[in-house]
């Protein structure tokens, strides 16, 4: 079983109902040296980039190969991409929970758990709302969700077992059992399971950023059935406006326009959120919604 998570109530400002805190810094800023315009033109699968990176950051090399030799074998032995990835996640999560949803550190986790939650709000979430989050992990921010919606409005999936385990440990450290939050391991992003119109926000961060085209179109052909009318889909992605790209086959690299082609293409309206890049964090984020009925 992973390792237990260690919130503590005593060192966590809970999220009060309407009125969402300041994500802290410790989310950090772009790092200094590259301007952002570099950063997103860069392919970092070229061998150029991967060279330049191994100078600036000699001490990284040994474990950037460590993970490109277990990712090999690991993708060796998987049936498919969503496979290959939980095999992931099971290795990383047995190291750190917090790690495996991409948190350098305790502190980290927890800001950007409140960066979500506070923007989710921001743009429109209640307490009365249920929402469904595709890739929930450990709650990084589930847990500001489960006690801030109405008890049994949370339902959270991932394709990995092992990281829900640790989701059950946050639940507990929260003292939130009694919200009555749903937490499933899912096979695909097809959820086949769950009924018509159930929900009345999608969120879904950092899952596209580890997923191939194939992954994502998954998504966005089921998931306009889940949502309730005047309901969005938030996801977050790697944004490029080069080539686009993946790294290990755990980060992939997507320009805005292809993400919002292949919503069109499934009858959904997709839209920047300009306003999350004022944000201090690396990823973007779209909103889909329902496409307009004509006439």
């Amino acid at each position: 079983m992973s390792k237990k998570s260690t919130v503590g109530k005593s060192t966590v400002e809970r999220p009060k109902a309407g009125k969402p805190g300041t994500a802290k810094s410790a989310v950090g800023k772009s790092r200094i040296g590259r301007s952002a315009a570099e950063k997103l033109k860069a392919n970092r699968a070229s061998l150029g980039h991967r060279l330049a990176y191994a100078l600036r950051h000699p001490g990284r090399v040994p474990r950037h190969l460590r993970r490109t030799v277990r990712d090999a074998w690991l993708w060796r032995r998987s049936a498919d991409h969503v496979a290959y990835y939980r095999a992931v996640m099971r290795s990383d999560t047995r190291r750190d929970p917090d790690l495996a949803v991409g948190g350098r550190s305790r502190e980290r986790w927890l800001a950007l758990g409140q960066m979500q939650f506070d923007y989710l709000v921001r743009h429109g979430l209640r307490p009365e709302h249920r929402l469904l989050e595709i890739g929930c992990g450990n709650l990084r921010a589930g847990w500001r969700f489960i006690e801030y919606l109405e008890p049994g409005h949370y339902y959270g999936v991932d394709i990995s077992p092992d990281i829900l385990f640790a989701a059950q440990d946050t639940l507990q450290d929260q003292g939130l059992q009694e919200r009555l939050p749903t937490l499933t391991p899912v096979r695909d992003l097809r959820l086949g399971f769950l009924p018509d119109g159930a929900f009345d926000v999608v969120h879904a961060h950092s899952v596209f950023s580890h997923s191939p085209l194939s992954v994502i179109e998954e998504c966005f052909a089921h998931v306009g059935r889940l949502l309730a009318p005047g309901g969005w889909f938030d996801f977050t992605f790697d944004r490029t406006e080069g080539e686009e790209h993946h790294v290990l086959r755990e980060d992939f690299y997507y320009r805005t326009e292809t993400l919002t082609a292949l919503a069109a293409d499934h009858g959904l309206t997709a839209r920047f959120m300009d306003d999350w890049e004022a944000l201090p964090h690396g990823q973007s984020k779209i909103r889909v919604t329902h496409a307009p009925t004509p006439g």
